[in-house]
């Protein structure tokens, strides 16, 4: 028992053993360098904000709603920074990954569930990520989607690589990407000419989010894609990759830098996500073209209707790095979650084709029977799966950090304890009238809408 923090504890171990402390924080460096030592990790992180998942629903949020969803964006972003916040804090202050933090306090059944529902979210970003990928191949290449899908399982020979080279070098590889993806966005907004005052009146939040079922159901994907539930596994332990003090006053500077380093990337990732949703409002929603929801469609409709050659493949370019760029933080994902949970580790290529396998047969499936059109069905679906396992990770994500027991003197403050519980509880409701809006006939939908005074969806 581990009474500093009032822990279970059944044998010492380190998350991501190989590239535990790794890198070397300069103890008597400049603010900048200090900074710069625990830079990369947010980045890392900010991935997930922006792969294929997200283009999918933000591509339909947008030729559907226009603006309207750009407020669910900058929500779901905070949501995000907030709860990575509560990450590094975990990560730092107690040496666990929200994994292994789970499997320390939790019993064998209840962390058996939680990891079941874990394998079952990064199985749907996974998908994503093959799909996406595969999709990007297919615009730039002309490769078949069925043949894009098999050439991204070998992506696992690069990620081995770099993993032995060491971590900065992961690190360096996806800020490259993100500065790609940011650089072709950065041009489409040039093209696309969207008007200013109805893209700041898109942030403003509106209740027919909730009261309208399709919008709903775009929106709760948002969520799912924004604040992905793997991601908050990731964070707690890659910010252990920094060799800091192990002192008080070490834990805080390492929690203050790394808070800095992971809310710059992710407002990095806000802008992404806000572009592509703003492109496809500014091009198809007012053109006529409110249908558009297929990436491929995107693609092909984009240099026509904006008259510039370029923009359909810097679009494809920018979704093809983001394919790439998902992996590597995939792979990591799900070494955490298996060895935290389970306390068991297996060689890294088997773990990353396993993981690849689960995502590619059914994206081969559907593929197969249903045709390539129904591909951005898939990536929306997956993207609403992720959004259903948020409150398992939130929860304990919530219950540990608040712990004086556990955390010391860095268990949350009151208020925000309460900010937390507030974003819990917001992620837990509106995914209970997603699944009723969807599952339950729309007469008993009505019935039970009366009977709590609210509109029925539509």
């Amino acid at each position: 028992m581990d009474l500093e923090r009032g822990w279970r504890r059944t044998a010492p171990r380190v998350s991501l053993a190989e590239v535990h402390r790794s890198v070397v924080v300069p103890v008597t460096a400049s603010f900048w360098r200090k900074l710069l030592a625990f830079s990369g990790p947010g980045f890392l992180v900010a991935v997930g904000y922006m792969d294929p998942g997200n283009w999918a629903t933000d591509l339909a949020g947008g030729a559907r709603f226009g603006y309207a969803l750009l407020s669910v964006i900058m929500i779901s972003n905070l949501m995000a920074i907030l709860l990575q916040h509560l990450c590094i804090k975990l990560g730092v202050a107690t040496g666990r990954d929200l994994a292994q933090a789970c499997r320390d306090h939790y019993s064998t059944p209840i962390v058996w569930g939680l990891w079941i529902l874990c394998e079952i979210a990064i199985a749907a970003c996974d998908l994503a990520e093959v799909i996406g990928s595969a999709i990007g191949l297919q615009l730039l290449f002309g490769i078949p989607l069925f043949w894009g899908c098999l050439i991204t399982a070998t992506d696992v020979l690069a990620v081995l690589y770099l993993q032995n080279k060491g971590f900065r070098y992961i690190e360096a590889l996806v800020i490259t990407l993100i500065a790609t993806i940011g650089g072709c966005f950065t041009a489409e907004l040039v093209f696309s000419k969207p008007e200013l005052a109805k893209v700041l009146s898109g942030f403003v939040p509106s209740g027919q989010i909730v009261i309208n079922q399709g919008m709903l159901y775009v929106a709760m994907g948002i969520l799912g894609a924004t604040v992905m539930p793997h991601n908050l596994y990731l964070h707690s332990s890659i910010v252990q990759t920094r060799k800091f003090e192990q002192t008080p006053d070490g834990r805080r500077e390492a929690i203050k830098f790394a808070t800095i380093d992971s809310t710059f990337a992710l407002m990095f990732a806000l802008f992404i996500n806000a572009a592509i949703l703003i492109l496809s409002a500014a091009v198809f929603h007012w053109s006529g073209h409110r249908d558009v929801a297929e990436i491929q469609e995107a693609y092909k409709l984009l240099s026509p209707l904006l008259g510039i050659g370029v923009a359909s493949i810097l679009f494809a370019v920018a979704l093809l790095a983001s394919g790439q760029n998902s992996t590597l933080t995939g792979t990591l994902a799900g070494q955490i979650v298996m060895e935290g949970f389970l306390n068991i580790r297996i060689t890294p290529w088997l773990r990353r084709l396993i993981t690849r396998l689960i995502a590619i047969v059914p994206a081969l499936l559907v593929i197969g029977f249903f045709g390539e059109s129904k591909t951005t069905d898939l990536l929306v679906a997956s993207q609403v799966v992720l959004s259903m396992q948020l409150g398992f990770a939130v929860w304990p994500l919530m219950r540990f950090t608040n712990e004086k027991a556990k955390m010391g003197e860095f268990a949350n403050r009151l208020w925000i304890k309460i900010l937390g519980w507030t974003v819990a509880s917001i992620i837990i409701v509106l995914n209970v009238k997603l699944l009723l809006d969807t599952f339950l006939p729309d007469s008993v939908l009505k019935t039970l809408y009366g009977l709590l005074g609210l509109p029925a969806p539509k």
